[in-house]
């Protein structure tokens, strides 16, 4: 009787997690698996920088003002002020997007300034003369000037030390020289060519000085288990992907000092619109084989339950009310795989 007993209650178990499994595919939310992919290798890390495109530069934003005692840099593309949506995606879209309303400037770094007296997020005397690259083109028709030009506004009035790059005619999208479509596109997957190197002047920026890119990648990107780095084990739970992209070249493999760069797509630009996509051909790559960087590309993934059918990341507060401070879940995730991989 007891064996049947067990039976029944193993059989019990099994019919709940099958039904909760396909019920989570129905809404679109993965259920946890056993991971497929291996965790980030522990490296000689020295410094960390932080990057993005879009709701990745939101992102890239929100992360270096929460964590500036962690990120020495910051490159904004395509993107507005830190705490933009301000906890609403009406007032995203309408401040941090069509610039018709400020996106205020001075509440929101009053608001900054009281989270960093609360312990919530880093000193904002951290940016103090840290290095903020921004890149914004003249025919985005998602974040308009406005929005691009009051992001800058704040970090220089918290003393950064920052380079705009505004005056191309680029759409909405990542530029890199090697992009397949033309400067001014705003269409999938978000890789424009407007005849320069963004990320080398990026880079420069922040470095002082860079060797020129790798005429083609001798580096190894592989694939790791972003589950593990998130808050609870289950990165779908937060609209993220189960892994994440990293990109080694052979010095840094072999225990070269090196620093790390963590790039952030946008939305519909995550692993599974693009693939690895973005990750090969962001042109990080080929500066990180001839300057012992190493490239970081964690993953968002839609979520219905979320309302986040376009894979972004969490710059109006889908996952929380703590989205853009240090207790942030996907702010959590990208800060524990900075410190799995030695940053």
């Amino acid at each position: 009787m007891r064996f049947r007993s067990h039976e029944r209650r193993k059989n019990l178990r099994a019919a709940v997690v099958t039904l909760a499994t396909a019920l989570a595919a129905a809404i679109g939310l993965a259920t946890p698996a056993q991971a497929a992919e291996p965790a980030l290798p522990e490296l000689n890390i020295t410094d960390t920088y932080i990057t993005g495109i879009s709701s990745g530069g939101f992102m890239a934003s929100q992360l270096q003002v929460a964590y500036s005692g962690t990120f020495k840099g910051a490159g904004i593309f395509a993107a507005g002020p830190y705490y933009c949506g301000k906890g609403g995606i009406v007032t995203g879209l309408i401040a941090c997007g069509t610039g018709l309303i400020s996106t205020d400037p001075e509440g929101i770094e009053a608001i900054a300034r009281r989270w960093s007296a609360e312990g919530r997020i880093d000193p904002l005397s951290n940016l103090a003369g840290k290095p903020v690259y921004t890149y914004h083109g003249t025919k985005d028709p998602l974040v308009r000037d406005r929005v691009s030009d009051e992001g800058v506004q704040f970090y220089r009035d918290f003393g950064a030390r920052t380079l705009y790059h505004d005056t191309d005619p680029a759409g909405h999208g990542w530029p890199t020289p090697n992009a397949p479509l033309s400067c001014g596109t705003t269409f999938y997957p978000f890789l424009i060519n407007c005849g320069n190197d963004p990320q080398g002047e990026m880079l420069t920026h922040w470095l002082g000085s860079v060797n020129a890119p790798a005429a083609s990648q001798t580096g190894t990107l592989s694939a790791h288990d972003q589950d593990r780095y998130v808050p609870g084990g289950w990165a779908q739970w937060y609209s993220m992907g189960t892994k994440s992209f990293l990109y080694t070249p052979r010095s840094c493999a072999e225990g070269a000092a090196c620093k790390l760069v963590v790039a952030l797509h946008g939305c519909l630009s995550d692993n599974k619109f693009v693939g690895d996509r973005f990750a090969r051909e962001s042109h990080l790559n080929e500066y990180a084989d001839t300057n012992d960087l190493v490239i970081l590309y964690p993953q968002t993934d839609i979520s219905i339950v979320r309302g986040n059918p376009q894979g972004c990341w969490d710059w109006w507060g889908f996952t929380g009310s703590d989205y853009a401070r240090k207790s942030g879940p996907q702010m959590r995730a990208v800060v524990n795989q900075v410190h799995a991989l030695g940053g």
